[in-house]
């Protein structure tokens, strides 16, 4: 059977727990958590110190179970001083390795309230503690993964919305979706397909019902033809312009593992909007979708080559589904970048009112 784990945010509590029970002179070699949904966590620290009489530092080391997961086995670092009393109890920093955002460190929503719940009752009165969360790898972890396309620099971020990973395989987050589809299809008939966290995000910012939301990863095709046999009436993708631009070039699975030709599929977009060579050329040369759409904005194309690639994704997908289900599915869609402005907009008369930026 496959074993579950915890997310980063559950270590990054532990170590910082441990570190602060460390100042209190309870050196213990694990830590108990709770993780905010009734579950509780024993988390081992693979070491503590004692700095000054102010300052610890704890070291935990991330185990995510049999998930394929990049940070298996990466340290992380608390570091936490209790200094004079500034107006705030806990103060929570990213150190080195941890993502940073034009908001600050990526520390989300959970990961800080995990934080503090496990810290609070620790607290010394009249005294602030403040906890920085290092990540000695993360800087390298983080050129492999998307997290610059979305605004997030230099690290890692602590992100999730629970504390247990269970473990998935691509089949068992299809069918996920699908019991998601199936339930959200027995009060709507119009449906969001969020592709990834960052859709989530961008649909709650937008107001989008969240009765209608299903979470949808890279098996966006096999998703399409569930609606379309489901009677669905029409579906919504929203998603990031990199990643759902490969639907415009009849690549219904989005895993970087499938295909990619995602330039060239922006290039063509291009072509068709009545841009010159020269322009294709410019995009074929960038390195990613989004230095290419900022290539487009400089010489004045971006607004049409955009919705070009909007009207063909919907086109593409409306086919896609009539083909393998045999039923008309009417498809919109919405991109939006990474920081998630909505760029462009198809099918704007449907069910769902978006507008770009």
């Amino acid at each position: 059977m496959a074993r579950s784990g915890y997310t980063l945010p559950v270590f990054a509590a532990a170590a910082a727990k441990g570190a602060l029970l460390a100042l209190q002179g309870d050196r213990t070699g694990s830590i108990a958590l709770d993780l905010l949904d009734g579950q509780a966590a024993e988390i081992p620290l693979e070491s503590v110190a004692r700095l000054d009489d102010r300052t610890a530092l704890a070291i935990t080391r991330s185990d995510p179970g049999d998930n394929l997961d990049l940070t298996r086995h990466t340290p992380i670092w608390a570091w936490v001083q209790v200094g004079d009393w500034d107006g705030e109890a806990l103060r929570l920093e990213g150190g080195e390795g941890v993502g940073q955002t034009s908001e600050g460190p990526a520390i989300y929503r959970f990961a800080r309230s995990l934080l503090t719940a496990n810290l609070q009752a620790l607290l010394p009165p009249d005294r602030t503690v403040t906890v920085r969360i290092i990540l000695p790898e993360g800087r390298d972890l983080a050129k492999r993964t998307s997290n610059q396309a979305f605004g997030v620099l230099e690290g890692l971020s602590l992100l999730g919305t629970s504390g247990i990973a269970q473990p998935h395989t691509a089949t068992d987050k299809l069918d996920e979706s699908r019991d998601r589809l199936r339930q959200v299809l027995t009060t709507e008939r119009d449906v969001i397909f969020c592709i990834g966290s960052n859709g989530q995000q961008v649909a709650d910012r937008l107001g989008l019902p969240a009765g209608a939301i299903v979470p949808v990863g890279n098996w966006i095709g096999a998703m399409l033809v569930e609606a379309a046999i489901l009677e669905a009436r029409s579906v919504l993708l929203l998603g990031y312009h990199g990643k759902l631009i490969k639907l415009a070039g009849g690549i219904f699975n989005t895993s970087s593992h499938i295909a990619d030709g995602k330039l060239e599929i922006l290039a063509a977009a291009a072509l068709r909007s009545g841009a010159t060579a020269e322009v294709g050329r410019l995009i074929l040369a960038c390195e990613t979708v989004a230095a290419a759409v900022q290539e487009l904005a400089r010489s004045g194309w971006d607004r049409r080559v955009l919705q070009e690639l909007a009207e063909a994704i919907g086109g593409r997908s409306m086919a896609y589904a009539r083909k393998y289900a045999d039923r008309p599915l009417s498809v919109s869609v919405a991109l939006f970048e990474r920081s998630g402005h909505i760029l462009a907009v198809s099918n704007k008369g449907d069910r769902w009112t978006i507008q770009p930026k």
